[in-house]
């Protein structure tokens, strides 16, 4: 029997509103998914769609007409194998068209049950709340006329540590390396030379024990830095880090703290297969009493060092190998100094948000230049820290821009994207046109091959892709 289309709602509140035009007229085929009409209100405008397959049998409202009370019958769908002699018969109470603001619910009658499916959610025009504040506070941490020097983010890490340790004689570094050998990848060059053996010391290959003597070091007053070859071996140290380090100062009742920071190379490298590839930022991320810090620049990674070893907090600080050559300027001052719990807006824009942290910037800033190219404008936001996460900026982001993606290394499932995901619906659902993407390493663990690795990780291709969706380009 022939299905009443009816008029569909634009957003919750919506009693009525105009049926603007018809873009079918009667006697035209239609398939699920075409666009048959546009509804307009004062607030936005809305192209219904076709749910079921058929011929338009007749159009029930003239275009133009105002008033249309939601869920009234605006057309005649006839099906398969019906003609317009059927129009003198009872209508079934059809599927309501969908719109992207307020799925309806289809109420199809039982003996049209078969027919009913979800429709596809249409890209259009909502009204959001007002943005008190559409920019935010956009001041630039470094000074208008501050001296830039250029270095590597090695140096930039090297320099944090020799001049909190020249300011502190209570910060030492531990690990295995970092003395005779002047560390692994040469973070720490030339510091035994400056401060000795007492305050740079090798230790033997045993990340438990060395890092619980940092821990207990740390209890005992002292400001231990204690570095990691790989935090893929600090899984060895995780009881340490976690149920010593993180929890004290709570089952202390506040009278011991652990001043410490575990510091190294984090998720992958090259080829260096699964077991040294793992990305630990939402890991050590969920757990109270840590404070986690993964930057990208040079400059972050001095001024967040030197954040973490001043705090009183245990801070895991995670790097990443490949990042260790790549040059950034650096604020030539005394003291160079980042906040930590504080996101960076990298590259302002006003059609979508792209959220990452680490190297997950080098796909996000690659990303965001090639769609600048094809006209759409998206902001870039470093979020430096994963613990304590600074929401409220990408929040205040989403705002103006209403579209979301994330990007990370690290798997799907429990990610930091994951997180913010569930955090914009709670706090920023209204202004969203879009749902939230992920884009992260494939969930598997990570190959040798050179050729599945690069396709285990995430690319700029995919974050342009996940960009597209949100703004249904």
């Amino acid at each position: 029997m022939p299905i009443e289309i009816l008029m569909p709602a634009l957003s919750p509140t919506m009693e009525e509103g105009t049926l603007s035009k018809w873009v079918k007229k009667e006697g035209d085929s239609v398939a699920p998914g075409d666009v048959i009409a546009e509804i307009e209100t004062d607030k936005a405008t809305m192209e219904v769609e076709a749910v079921d397959e058929g011929t338009i049998g007749k159009i029930l409202i003239e275009a133009g007409t105002e008033g249309v009370k939601v869920n009234a019958p605006i057309a005649i769908l006839l099906t398969e194998g019906e003609s317009a002699d059927d129009l003198g018969k009872p209508a079934a109470s059809g599927p309501k068209a969908e719109t992207a603001a307020v799925p309806q619910e289809s109420k199809p009658d039982s003996s049209d049950a078969d027919k009913s499916k979800p429709a596809p959610v249409p890209a259009s025009s909502l009204s959001h709340p007002a943005v008190e504040d559409a920019d935010g506070d956009y001041a630039e941490e470094i000074p208008a006329g501050t001296k830039l020097a250029t270095m590597t983010v090695r140096e930039a890490l090297r320099s944090a540590m020799a001049e909190e340790m020249r300011r502190d004689e209570n910060v030492f570094l531990m690990g295995e390396e970092v003395a005779e050998y002047q560390g692994a990848y040469k973070i720490s060059q030339g510091l035994l030379d400056e401060f000795g053996a007492r305050r740079v010391v090798d230790t033997p290959i045993t990340e438990h024990g060395f890092a619980g003597m940092g821990v207990g070091a740390a209890f005992a007053g002292l400001k231990p830095i204690v570095e990691f070859m790989t935090f893929n071996f600090a899984m060895q140290a995780i009881d340490q880090i976690i149920n010593s380090a993180a929890k004290t100062l709570y089952m202390a009742g506040g009278q011991m703290g652990c001043p410490i920071v575990f510091r190294g190379p984090n998720g992958a490298a090259a080829r260096v297969a699964a077991q040294h590839s793992q990305d630990y930022a939402a890991w050590y991320g969920q757990i109270p009493g840590l404070k986690v810090v993964m930057p990208f620049t040079a400059a972050d990674a001095k001024g967040l060092l030197k954040s973490a070893i001043r705090d009183p907090n245990p801070v895991v600080f995670l790097e990443n190998e490949i990042l260790y050559g790549h040059s950034f300027e650096v604020p030539d001052t005394d003291d160079w100094i980042v906040p930590i719990g504080k996101a960076r807006i990298h590259r302002k824009g006003k059609d979508v948000t792209i959220v990452s942290f680490g190297i997950g910037m080098t796909y996000a800033i690659a990303a965001a230049e090639q769609l600048a190219k094809e006209g759409i404008d998206a902001e870039v936001i470093d979020l430096r820290t994963i613990r304590p996460l600074d929401i409220e900026t990408v929040v205040r982001s989403v705002k103006k821009t209403n579209r979301c993606v994330t990007v990370e290394e690290g798997w799907p499932q429990g990610s930091v994207g994951g997180h913010i995901a569930s955090e914009l619906m709670v706090r920023a659902f209204d202004y969203l046109d879009a749902p939230v993407l992920k884009v992260c390493g494939k969930d598997v663990p990570m190959p040798y091959a050179a050729n599945l690795e690069k396709l285990a990780l995430p690319s700029a291709k995919d974050v342009v892709e996940a960009v597209k969706a949100v703004c249904y380009r």
